[in-house]
Protein backbone atom coordinates (compact mmCIF):
# COMPACT_ATOMS: atom_id res chain seq x y z
CA UNK A 1 0.00 0.00 0.00
CA UNK A 2 1.20 3.60 -0.87
CA UNK A 3 1.63 6.06 1.80
CA UNK A 4 1.57 10.06 1.26
CA UNK A 5 2.57 12.11 4.15
CA UNK A 6 1.54 15.47 5.66
CA UNK A 7 3.16 17.65 8.18
CA UNK A 8 6.24 15.30 7.10
CA UNK A 9 9.20 16.98 9.86
CA UNK A 10 12.06 14.42 9.70
CA UNK A 11 9.87 11.85 8.48
CA UNK A 12 9.57 9.55 12.09
CA UNK A 13 5.63 8.23 10.60
CA UNK A 14 6.78 7.61 6.95
CA UNK A 15 9.68 5.69 8.66
CA UNK A 16 7.46 3.93 11.06
CA UNK A 17 5.20 2.82 7.89
CA UNK A 18 8.32 1.73 6.07
CA UNK A 19 9.41 -0.35 8.45
CA UNK A 20 6.19 -1.97 8.62
CA UNK A 21 6.96 -3.01 4.88
CA UNK A 22 4.40 0.12 3.42
CA UNK A 23 5.91 2.10 0.21
CA UNK A 24 6.26 5.71 0.82
CA UNK A 25 5.21 7.82 -1.82
CA UNK A 26 5.68 11.39 -0.87
CA UNK A 27 5.83 13.89 1.75
CA UNK A 28 5.03 17.58 2.32
CA UNK A 29 7.38 20.06 4.95
CA UNK A 30 7.46 23.74 5.08
CA UNK A 31 11.04 24.16 7.43
CA UNK A 32 13.39 23.84 5.40
CA UNK A 33 16.14 22.55 7.95
CA UNK A 34 13.64 19.50 8.82
CA UNK A 35 13.89 19.15 4.63
CA UNK A 36 17.83 19.15 4.88
CA UNK A 37 17.48 16.28 6.88
CA UNK A 38 14.65 14.62 5.59
CA UNK A 39 16.24 14.49 2.43
CA UNK A 40 19.37 13.01 3.54
CA UNK A 41 17.55 10.25 4.95
CA UNK A 42 14.52 9.36 2.05
CA UNK A 43 14.46 8.81 -1.49
CA UNK A 44 11.02 9.39 -2.05
CA UNK A 45 9.39 12.73 -3.20
CA UNK A 46 9.63 15.47 -0.76
CA UNK A 47 7.21 18.92 -1.63
CA UNK A 48 9.12 21.49 -0.08
CA UNK A 49 6.03 24.29 0.42
CA UNK A 50 3.24 25.61 2.55
CA UNK A 51 0.39 23.21 2.51
CA UNK A 52 -1.63 25.69 1.45
CA UNK A 53 0.63 26.05 -1.83
CA UNK A 54 0.60 22.59 -2.45
CA UNK A 55 -2.18 21.11 -4.86
CA UNK A 56 -3.44 17.75 -4.58
CA UNK A 57 -2.89 17.75 -8.52
CA UNK A 58 1.07 17.96 -7.61
CA UNK A 59 0.55 14.26 -5.52
CA UNK A 60 0.53 10.44 -6.91
CA UNK A 61 -2.44 8.79 -5.82
CA UNK A 62 -1.85 6.95 -2.24
CA UNK A 63 -3.60 4.55 -0.22
CA UNK A 64 -2.90 5.74 3.39
CA UNK A 65 -2.60 9.68 3.96
CA UNK A 66 -0.62 10.76 7.20
CA UNK A 67 0.28 13.22 9.18
CA UNK A 68 1.63 14.62 12.68
CA UNK A 69 -0.36 17.75 12.27
CA UNK A 70 0.45 20.91 14.62
CA UNK A 71 -2.03 21.49 17.36
CA UNK A 72 -1.62 25.35 17.41
CA UNK A 73 -4.08 25.54 15.19
CA UNK A 74 -6.43 24.49 17.27
CA UNK A 75 -5.23 26.62 20.36
CA UNK A 76 -6.08 29.91 18.07
CA UNK A 77 -9.52 28.29 16.41
CA UNK A 78 -10.56 27.07 19.81
CA UNK A 79 -10.08 30.65 22.08
CA UNK A 80 -10.64 32.78 18.73
CA UNK A 81 -13.10 31.92 16.03
CA UNK A 82 -13.16 28.56 15.99
CA UNK A 83 -14.29 26.23 13.04
CA UNK A 84 -16.94 28.60 11.69
CA UNK A 85 -13.82 29.93 10.27
CA UNK A 86 -11.52 27.54 8.42
CA UNK A 87 -8.91 29.80 6.48
CA UNK A 88 -5.53 28.95 7.06
CA UNK A 89 -6.61 25.98 9.80
CA UNK A 90 -4.48 23.29 9.02
CA UNK A 91 -7.16 20.56 9.65
CA UNK A 92 -9.06 21.55 6.45
CA UNK A 93 -6.24 21.46 4.71
CA UNK A 94 -6.14 17.84 5.85
CA UNK A 95 -9.50 17.32 4.79
CA UNK A 96 -8.49 18.81 1.22
CA UNK A 97 -6.51 15.94 1.00
CA UNK A 98 -8.60 13.60 1.86
CA UNK A 99 -11.51 15.22 -0.57
CA UNK A 100 -9.69 15.32 -3.81
CA UNK A 101 -7.49 11.76 -3.05
CA UNK A 102 -10.03 9.61 -1.26
CA UNK A 103 -7.60 7.82 0.69
CA UNK A 104 -8.65 4.42 2.05
CA UNK A 105 -7.16 5.20 5.51
CA UNK A 106 -5.98 8.06 7.10
CA UNK A 107 -3.97 8.34 9.70
CA UNK A 108 -2.98 11.28 12.16
CA UNK A 109 -1.03 12.07 15.67
CA UNK A 110 -1.52 15.05 18.27
CA UNK A 111 -1.20 15.65 21.69
CA UNK A 112 -2.94 14.40 23.92
CA UNK A 113 -5.35 16.53 25.04
CA UNK A 114 -6.96 17.14 21.51
CA UNK A 115 -9.72 15.19 22.92
CA UNK A 116 -10.69 18.21 25.64
CA UNK A 117 -9.93 20.77 23.86
CA UNK A 118 -12.34 23.43 23.93
CA UNK A 119 -14.73 21.23 25.90
CA UNK A 120 -14.22 19.14 23.30
CA UNK A 121 -15.58 20.56 20.53
CA UNK A 122 -12.53 19.97 18.87
CA UNK A 123 -12.20 16.64 18.55
CA UNK A 124 -16.16 16.19 18.02
CA UNK A 125 -15.68 17.99 15.14
CA UNK A 126 -12.68 16.08 13.75
CA UNK A 127 -14.29 13.07 14.26
CA UNK A 128 -17.60 14.37 12.51
CA UNK A 129 -15.64 15.35 9.55
CA UNK A 130 -14.18 11.88 9.33
CA UNK A 131 -17.63 9.97 9.66
CA UNK A 132 -19.24 12.47 7.06
CA UNK A 133 -17.00 11.16 4.23
CA UNK A 134 -17.68 7.71 5.05
CA UNK A 135 -14.50 6.83 7.45
CA UNK A 136 -14.90 5.15 10.71
CA UNK A 137 -12.60 6.38 13.60
CA UNK A 138 -9.88 4.94 15.82
CA UNK A 139 -8.31 6.27 18.42
CA UNK A 140 -6.33 5.97 21.64
CA UNK A 141 -3.91 7.47 23.32
CA UNK A 142 -0.40 5.73 23.59
CA UNK A 143 2.72 6.28 25.31
CA UNK A 144 6.04 5.55 24.21
CA UNK A 145 7.44 4.19 27.25
CA UNK A 146 4.51 1.18 26.77
CA UNK A 147 4.21 1.06 23.15
CA UNK A 148 7.32 1.67 21.58
CA UNK A 149 10.22 0.62 24.16
CA UNK A 150 11.78 3.49 24.23
CA UNK A 151 12.49 4.56 27.97
CA UNK A 152 10.31 7.92 27.42
CA UNK A 153 7.08 9.31 28.84
CA UNK A 154 5.44 10.69 25.64
CA UNK A 155 1.57 10.49 25.60
CA UNK A 156 0.38 11.46 21.96
CA UNK A 157 -3.12 10.57 20.45
CA UNK A 158 -3.11 8.03 17.20
CA UNK A 159 -5.90 8.54 14.99
CA UNK A 160 -6.77 6.00 12.46
CA UNK A 161 -9.47 6.34 9.95
CA UNK A 162 -10.83 3.11 7.63
CA UNK A 163 -12.77 3.83 4.82
CA UNK A 164 -13.55 -0.15 5.00
CA UNK A 165 -15.72 -1.38 7.53
CA UNK A 166 -14.87 -4.67 7.00
CA UNK A 167 -10.99 -3.79 7.38
CA UNK A 168 -11.86 -1.57 10.46
CA UNK A 169 -13.65 -4.35 12.03
CA UNK A 170 -10.06 -6.29 12.33
CA UNK A 171 -7.88 -3.21 13.70
CA UNK A 172 -7.23 -2.40 16.83
CA UNK A 173 -4.61 -0.79 18.40
CA UNK A 174 -1.06 -2.58 19.49
CA UNK A 175 -0.68 -4.53 22.56
CA UNK A 176 1.58 -2.52 25.75
CA UNK A 177 5.15 -3.81 25.06
CA UNK A 178 7.57 -4.55 27.91
CA UNK A 179 9.86 -2.07 28.63
CA UNK A 180 13.77 -3.65 28.64
CA UNK A 181 15.53 -0.68 27.78
CA UNK A 182 16.84 2.03 30.60
CA UNK A 183 17.83 5.25 30.12
CA UNK A 184 21.63 4.43 30.36
CA UNK A 185 20.85 1.88 27.66
CA UNK A 186 20.72 5.20 25.21
CA UNK A 187 23.40 7.97 26.76
CA UNK A 188 26.91 7.89 25.67
CA UNK A 189 29.34 7.73 28.56
CA UNK A 190 30.34 10.27 27.48
CA UNK A 191 30.53 14.16 25.07
CA UNK A 192 31.48 16.85 23.62
CA UNK A 193 32.52 19.32 26.50
CA UNK A 194 29.78 22.15 24.84
CA UNK A 195 27.23 19.77 26.43
CA UNK A 196 28.83 19.81 30.12
CA UNK A 197 27.51 22.06 32.57
CA UNK A 198 30.46 23.38 34.36
CA UNK A 199 31.09 26.35 33.56
CA UNK A 200 27.23 27.18 34.63
CA UNK A 201 26.06 29.79 37.40
CA UNK A 202 23.47 27.19 38.00
CA UNK A 203 26.32 24.02 38.33
CA UNK A 204 27.31 23.75 42.57
CA UNK A 205 22.85 23.71 43.06
CA UNK A 206 23.16 20.90 40.28
CA UNK A 207 25.78 19.05 42.09
CA UNK A 208 24.05 18.89 45.28
CA UNK A 209 21.24 17.57 43.72
CA UNK A 210 21.51 15.58 40.92
CA UNK A 211 22.82 12.08 42.61
CA UNK A 212 20.79 9.25 40.59
CA UNK A 213 23.28 8.42 37.28
CA UNK A 214 19.71 6.43 36.34
CA UNK A 215 17.64 9.34 36.05
CA UNK A 216 16.82 12.44 33.70
CA UNK A 217 16.84 15.62 35.42
CA UNK A 218 15.43 18.67 34.07
CA UNK A 219 16.30 22.15 35.15
CA UNK A 220 12.93 24.08 35.68
CA UNK A 221 14.02 27.40 36.09
CA UNK A 222 15.08 27.89 39.57
CA UNK A 223 14.76 24.43 41.14
CA UNK A 224 16.01 20.98 39.58
CA UNK A 225 13.59 18.12 39.05
CA UNK A 226 14.37 14.68 39.15
CA UNK A 227 12.27 12.44 36.99
CA UNK A 228 11.29 9.48 39.40
CA UNK A 229 10.05 7.10 36.84
CA UNK A 230 13.55 6.37 35.51
CA UNK A 231 11.90 7.81 32.08
CA UNK A 232 13.32 10.50 29.88
CA UNK A 233 10.40 13.47 30.22
CA UNK A 234 8.92 14.14 26.88
CA UNK A 235 11.27 15.89 24.66
CA UNK A 236 10.26 19.26 23.54
CA UNK A 237 11.16 21.39 20.42
CA UNK A 238 11.98 24.03 22.71
CA UNK A 239 14.88 22.05 24.37
CA UNK A 240 17.82 23.38 22.65
CA UNK A 241 16.99 27.18 23.64
CA UNK A 242 17.39 26.61 27.46
CA UNK A 243 14.52 27.14 29.96
CA UNK A 244 12.97 24.55 31.71
CA UNK A 245 13.06 21.97 29.20
CA UNK A 246 16.61 20.83 28.88
CA UNK A 247 17.20 17.07 30.07
CA UNK A 248 20.24 16.40 32.02
CA UNK A 249 22.08 13.73 33.04
CA UNK A 250 25.13 12.42 34.83
CA UNK A 251 27.64 10.48 32.26
CA UNK A 252 30.95 9.21 33.45
CA UNK A 253 32.54 12.90 33.61
CA UNK A 254 29.87 15.35 34.98
CA UNK A 255 26.92 16.85 34.45
CA UNK A 256 25.79 17.88 31.16
CA UNK A 257 22.21 17.78 28.70
CA UNK A 258 21.50 15.40 26.30
CA UNK A 259 23.02 15.41 23.00
CA UNK A 260 20.70 15.60 19.51
CA UNK A 261 21.78 11.39 18.45
CA UNK A 262 20.87 10.86 22.57
CA UNK A 263 17.52 12.43 21.67
CA UNK A 264 16.98 10.64 18.59
CA UNK A 265 17.81 7.31 20.41
CA UNK A 266 14.66 8.39 23.00
CA UNK A 267 12.52 8.95 19.92
CA UNK A 268 13.44 5.31 18.51
CA UNK A 269 15.44 6.62 15.78
CA UNK A 270 18.54 4.17 14.58
CA UNK A 271 21.98 4.86 14.75
CA UNK A 272 22.05 4.67 10.48
CA UNK A 273 19.76 8.03 10.89
CA UNK A 274 21.73 10.97 9.31
CA UNK A 275 21.99 14.29 11.31
CA UNK A 276 23.54 17.43 8.55
CA UNK A 277 26.35 18.43 10.08
CA UNK A 278 26.25 22.05 9.32
CA UNK A 279 22.94 22.48 10.91
CA UNK A 280 23.07 24.11 14.79
CA UNK A 281 22.01 22.26 17.86
CA UNK A 282 19.17 24.18 18.57
CA UNK A 283 17.53 23.19 15.06
CA UNK A 284 17.91 19.58 15.62
CA UNK A 285 16.89 19.71 18.89
CA UNK A 286 13.69 21.25 17.55
CA UNK A 287 13.49 19.00 14.47
CA UNK A 288 13.54 15.65 17.29
CA UNK A 289 11.19 17.40 19.57
CA UNK A 290 8.83 18.11 17.15
CA UNK A 291 9.24 14.67 15.71
CA UNK A 292 7.49 11.16 16.51
CA UNK A 293 8.36 8.18 18.42
CA UNK A 294 9.26 5.70 15.90
CA UNK A 295 8.84 1.89 16.84
CA UNK A 296 5.15 3.58 18.28
CA UNK A 297 4.41 4.55 15.00
CA UNK A 298 5.62 1.15 13.30
CA UNK A 299 3.22 -0.90 15.83
CA UNK A 300 0.21 0.94 14.73
CA UNK A 301 1.29 0.33 11.20
CA UNK A 302 2.08 -3.15 11.17
CA UNK A 303 -1.76 -3.55 12.63
CA UNK A 304 -3.07 -1.96 9.82
CA UNK A 305 -1.75 -4.22 7.91
CA UNK A 306 -2.46 -7.04 9.78
CA UNK A 307 -5.72 -5.51 9.64
CA UNK A 308 -5.53 -6.00 5.28
CA UNK A 309 -3.96 -9.72 6.11
CA UNK A 310 -6.74 -11.36 7.86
Amino acid sequence: MKVGGLFAGIGGIELGFKKAGFDIEWANEIDKNACITYRMNHKHTLHEKDLNDLKTSEVTEIDILTGGFPCQAFSIAGYQKGFSDDRGNVFFQILRFVDDLNPKIVFLENVKNLTSHDGGKTFERITFEFKERGYRVFYKVLNSSEYGNVPQNRERIYIVAFKDDKIADKFTFPNIKKLDKKVKDLIDSKAEEKYYYTNSRYYNQLKDEMQNRDSVYQWRRVYVRENKSKLCPTLTANMGTGGHNVPLIIDDKDIRKLTPRECARFQGYDESFVFPKNLSNSSLYKQIGNSVTVPVIESIAMEIKKAYSL
